[in-house]
């Protein structure tokens, strides 16, 4: 039981109990002492002298437990606690040990045992909190990785060092050393396009934008596809995600249909040629029926027609179908000299102009490399000297040389055979068609070139900061009677069409206008490649640049585009029967429904907003800007869509897509359920954007 009392309490009793011993110690010496001398007439005297021996007796006892209680019991107590409350309680500050002077040094070593324990759980909270931002990070990067897996993916460090690969991305860069961690990029990629890619991401200033480049392997110059994006890192610049892509067998594959398709065709055309040859020396009515004659001819004049028609539509298919993807002269050039240093040739540079082209970029390599490879196995000399020129609206791929022209006699010979091993259906000629080009060569005092002009090059500029559409909620487009029949249609059964504009400006009511609308169809819960609309259109009024900087588009471009009143009424009938989708849909709906009257026709078609969607499913608190969308979403804008009609329309439409499964999870099974969830988030929503 004692051992439950207070420390004071038990010191407080040994001195109670030694003051009781001592009385009964003196009681019992004097009772002793009295009977011993046999006289009583002393025991007025004892038991005087026993008062106040036991007087003094208990005020000695009283003032040593006092004193005791004071410098001892009572800065043990204290000092107890506030070891306890630094224990239990996270209290910091220094200890007051001037109570405790007396204990010797308990004190010291209580404050010693507190600041000992106060560095240790310091020490503990920086370790967890430096440990949970390096997870964060690493989740972060990881999210990043994953979304680009299972193409082959590098990631590096500001400093271009490696600090993570997969197996595509050891099979792509191949060489004689495997790639390792804390290796430099360098060592197996060429550094200038991705040095240029890494530098204008930085420049950006855009957390979400990507680039797509093209690069080459130091070994052997293999040209890869590669996609960059910037990855947020702690001083210093950003590292990045590089994935990697191989397309030599897709190519492949596209060049033996082209081929067998153009084979066909060219079969056709000999006969056809040599029938109209025939029937154009024979004279009329000789030799054969007045009417055979003139159902035979008429048959070949068909033949003829549809041989010429079924060209061109395959000559239109081959040119859309192969990837004629943006691609900058840098990346080009670099590309070029790779091929040619790779197949042991030398080469001098001049720097290319800031030009974007859409071209395919693997086919123009492999043929400069082959013209290349030509010229030198015929004699004629290195270096080569290889430019990339601005022409006008044009560009032109110059190769030149010095010794003996070529002719072109020559040259054709070169054009009609295959690019190499790894292109044997594809040739100099096809390559050019494609492009709808020709190469030629030119000549003056010794100096000889090769010129290959491409077409549709613009300048490239630096990518304009995310400019932020100014946005006005308007709910009622959601809640109009004349939608109530859709409101019990379930979603997997409407039919979608995803649209976006590009304008003049951010301010319909203040005359700006659309110069772009583009669109795609949904249904049955696919995207119809085929389905697309897509045009310019004449606002009636000059573009600001700084709106020009933002989408690309001119007023040369715009100049001879149609209306918006004929648009108008095209989109009103792509559109028909349709619900609409729009990112931010109320800022390109108000520019729609102030062109009406000129129109035409109403937009009442059901809404719906994938800002709106986006909160319903991640909250109001997050950012629903397109990019922070897609990002999560996994889409990739490339960079050269983004802010285009058509780039921002797919990438809405591929959202949509994603986002339809999670309502449906969460029990939005009919447009009106979406509606009614909508409208519940929509008066939450403040301004994201």
């Amino acid at each position: 039981m004692l051992h439950k009392l207070s420390l004071r309490l038990r010191i407080f009793l040994i001195f109670a109990a030694l003051g009781l011993g001592a009385l009964v110690a003196l009681a019992a010496g004097l009772v002793l002492g009295f009977q011993r001398l046999g006289s009583p007439e002393t025991l007025s005297a004892f038991v005087q002298v026993g008062v106040i021996a036991g007087l003094v007796i208990l005020g000695l006892i009283t003032w040593v437990w006092y004193l005791f209680d004071v410098n001892v019991a009572k800065p043990i107590d204290i000092l107890a606690g506030a070891l306890r409350a630094r224990a239990h309680s996270d209290v910091s500050g220094e200890m007051d040990t001037a109570i405790a002077r007396y204990l010797g040094d308990l004190a010291p070593a209580a404050t010693a045992a507190a600041a000992s324990l106060a560095e240790t759980r310091n020490a503990l909270a920086e370790a967890v909190a430096r440990e949970t931002t390096r997870l964060a990070a690493e989740k972060s990067r990881l999210e990043a990785l994953l979304s680009d897996v299972p193409v082959g993916v590098l990631l590096c460090s500001g400093e271009h060092q490696i600090a993570f690969y997969n197996t595509p991305a050891a099979g792509l860069l191949g060489g004689d050393t495997a790639p390792g961690l804390d290796r430099y990029l360098f060592d197996y990629l060429r550094e200038g396009p991705v040095r240029h890619a890494h530098r204008r991401l930085i420049e950006a200033g855009d957390a979400d934008a990507a680039s797509d480049i093209l690069c080459s392997t130091r070994s052997g110059g293999q040209v890869l596809a590669a996609r960059m994006r910037l990855i947020e890192g702690a001083g210093g610049p950003p590292g990045y995600v590089l994935t990697l892509r191989d397309v030599t067998a897709d190519l492949a594959t596209r060049a033996r249909r082209d081929a067998a398709l153009s084979v066909a065709l060219d079969r056709i055309r000999r006969p056809t040629a040599n029938l109209m040859t025939l029937f154009g020396v024979l004279p009329e009515g000789e030799a054969v029926p007045a009417r055979m004659e003139s159902a035979m001819r008429q048959e070949v004049t068909g033949l003829s027609a549809a041989v010429k028609d079924l060209s061109h539509h395959h000559d239109e298919d081959r040119a859309e179908g192969l990837p004629l993807a943006p691609a900058r002269a840098l990346d080009l050039l670099d590309g070029m000299r790779a091929r040619l240093e790779g197949q042991g040739l030398a080469v001098e540079t001049a720097e290319a102009a800031p030009l974007l082209m859409r071209c395919n970029g693997f086919e123009l390599i492999a043929l400069v490399g082959h013209l290349g490879q030509r010229l030198a196995a015929t004699g004629h000399p290195a270096p080569f000297h290889l430019r990339l020129d601005e022409a006008g609206a044009d560009a032109r791929v110059v190769l030149g040389w010095q010794g003996a022209a070529l002719s072109l006699t020559t040259l054709d010979g070169w054009l009609a055979e295959p690019l190499g091993e790894e292109l044997p259906d594809i040739t100099g000629r096809s390559v050019l068609a494609a492009h709808a080009t020709d190469i030629w060569p030119e000549g003056t005092n010794g100096s000889q070139s090769l010129v290959l002009p491409l077409r549709a090059a613009r300048r490239a500029g630096p990518r304009p900061a995310p400019v932020p559409r100014a946005v006005v909620y308007d709910f009622d487009l959601m809640s109009k009677a004349r939608n109530a029949p859709v409101a019990d249609t379930r979603l997997e059964d409407l039919t979608f069409v995803v649209f976006d504009t590009e304008t003049t400006g951010l301010l319909p009511a203040q005359g700006d206008q659309i110069v772009q609308i583009a669109a795609v169809r949904i249904v049955n819960g696919k995207r119809v490649a085929g389905e697309v609309f897509d045009t310019l259109v004449n606002p009636g009024r000059p573009i600001p640049p700084g709106s020009t900087t933002v989408h690309g588009i001119t007023d040369a471009m715009v100049a001879e585009a149609p209306g918006i009143a004929e648009v108008g009424r095209a989109f009103h009938k792509f559109a028909e029967g349709a619900v609409l989708i729009a990112h931010n849909a109320p800022f390109d709906m108000e520019f729609l429904r102030r062109q009406e009257a000129a129109i035409g026709a109403r937009f009442d078609h059901p809404v719906l907003d994938t800002v709106l969607l986006s909160a319903v499913i991640y909250g109001q608190h997050e950012v629903h800007s397109l990019d922070a969308l897609t990002h999560r979403l996994g889409i990739t804008i490339p960079e050269e869509a983004r802010h285009t009609a058509l780039g921002d329309t797919v990438a809405t439409a591929d959202a949509f897509l994603k986002l339809l499964p999670m309502l449906k999870g969460r029990g939005l099974d009919t447009f009106g359920a979406v509606v009614a969830e909508v409208r519940r988030h929509g008066r939450l929503l403040k301004d994201l954007n």
